[in-house]
């Protein structure tokens, strides 16, 4: 597996690795979970967009980008059928890596309340819970690691 900048050509890919990443929780939110709906070529464009690549092409991709003194991750997804082969977890790695070469104190990111296998993730990652709030209609956890 590689981790490199997404490119244009990867749209199609990134759209499928959203759509089938967050197709279980729209019964759970009730609606398309925000990545569904992502403008994913804006993103691409401004190169906050990567992608985890093998063989076999996109396995999952993460967006991220500087805002104030964090780097906020945006949105993470794999493929269903790369889960278990520590995919996200590279891709969080990168994203906090590449937080500290910018000089970021933080990883600031949120998720849905009802993903709860979010909710336990991110604590064994180092993260940890800030807050709750309904922001643009949706239910947000928020999290933050110190860098």
């Amino acid at each position: 597996m590689d981790i490199r900048p997404a490119r244009a050509s990867d749209l199609d890919a990134i759209r499928a690795c959203a759509e089938a990443a967050y197709a279980p929780y729209v019964d759970r939110i009730g609606r398309k979970p925000a990545p569904m709906i992502a403008d994913f070529g804006a993103y691409i464009s401004a190169g906050q967009v990567h992608v985890a690549v093998s063989e076999t092409g996109v396995l999952g991709y993460i967006i991220f980008f500087m805002r104030e003194d964090a780097m906020f991750l945006e949105n993470v997804a794999v493929l269903p059928e790369a889960h278990g082969r520590g995919v996200g977890r590279a891709l969080i790695a990168f994203c906090e890596a590449e937080a500290r070469s910018a000089g970021a104190q933080r990883v600031a990111l949120y998720t849905n309340a009802k993903m709860v296998e979010n909710l336990a993730l991110y604590p064994r990652l180092g993260y940890r819970e800030l807050d709750r709030r309904c922001e643009d209609g949706f239910d947000r956890v928020f999290f933050e690691k110190q860098l």
